[in-house]
């Protein structure tokens, strides 16, 4: 087929787009999700997709980008977010509704499948992929596809623990995957947020946050040294494991700049051998890279 449909589902949207085999979009189209209703988000995406070839006037292959993984052995989701996934079969009922074979994979996965196909992550072969908004997800690419894992949890960083943990850090903040101190609740924009009302007394947004910081207010200013401390300690772990070739930001944090030159050497400092020589780099496809990702998850054979 000369075109791939990728579809990006969100907590509170549903977005699809198409595009040709050069990655050039073609049409797009984004309608609410009906929360809590698993028939009706697979009846949605469905209708999503039918209604790009409709206009189209074409079929393409169509990729799922969701906030969760597909256990391989049991064809199941899970670590869902949208918890109305969780234990369902949405491959499964995706591809009998469609009509056609449908892929899922995580949509941190399908970040770094977009970014490593034709964006900040171009020509590297392992890239991972990190989103930093308002949750912090990882993924893997290599050779441009996913990497998932038999367990359908490569790349999921944001659920290992803070290394290396200062005074007051310890036992960390209860996450809603059950453990506690997980990587999310720090350095996360939900986490960010946390940590500033935690020391402050103040409960401010992230943006807000950030804006004081850039004004020079000094609460704030070290509020955003301690996120990229803990962003540096968590990433030269992935390193120490995984060493890509190219780390990839995306999500509302990823547009910082500061974040490309203070976070490096910090992660050198923590890092077996002192060093980091690896390229950090801001998402080229921004918000689009999920949907994007979800798409390229049928590459040209």
């Amino acid at each position: 087929m000369s075109m791939r449909i990728g579809v990006d589902l969100g907590g509170t949207k549903i977005e699809g787009r198409a595009f040709d085999n050069n990655g050039q979009e073609l049409d797009r189209l984004r309608v609410p999700t009906p929360r809590e209703d698993y028939d009706g988000t697979v009846a949605t995406i469905i209708e999503v997709a039918r209604s790009l070839e409709t206009r189209l006037g074409q079929q393409g292959t169509l990729g799922v980008g969701i906030p969760g993984s597909v256990v391989k052995s049991t064809g199941l989701v899970k670590n869902a977010n949208s918890t109305w996934l969780n234990g369902r079969p949405l491959e499964k009922d995706l591809s009998k509704t469609w009509g056609r074979e449908v892929r899922c994979a995580n949509d941190a996965n399908c970040l770094a499948v977009s970014e490593a196909v034709d964006g900040a992550g171009a020509g590297y072969n392992v890239v991972f992929g990190v989103i930093l908004g308002t949750g912090c997800g990882g993924g893997v690419a290599i050779a441009g596809r996913v990497h998932n894992g038999p367990n359908g949890i490569g790349g999921e960083w944001g659920h290992n623990s803070l290394p290396m943990q200062r005074e007051g850090e310890w036992p960390g903040p209860e996450c809603y995957c059950g453990q506690r101190g997980c990587m999310e609740t720090w350095v996360a924009g939900s986490g960010l947020e946390r940590d500033f009302l935690a020391v402050t007394g103040k409960a401010l947004r992230g943006p807000e946050i950030v804006k004081l910081s850039e004004s020079g207010d000094p609460e704030a200013e070290a509020a955003l040294q301690r996120l990229e401390d803990r962003l540096a300690r968590g990433l030269s772990n992935v390193c120490n494991l995984l060493d890509p070739d190219a780390i990839v930001f995306g999500g509302g944090l990823s547009q910082l700049d500061r974040l490309y030159t203070n976070v490096p050497p910090l992660i050198a400092k923590y890092t077996f051998g002192k060093g980091f020589d690896t390229p950090l780099r801001k998402a080229v496809h921004g918000d689009a890279s999920g949907v994007r990702g979800a798409a390229w998850l049928w590459p040209q054979e």
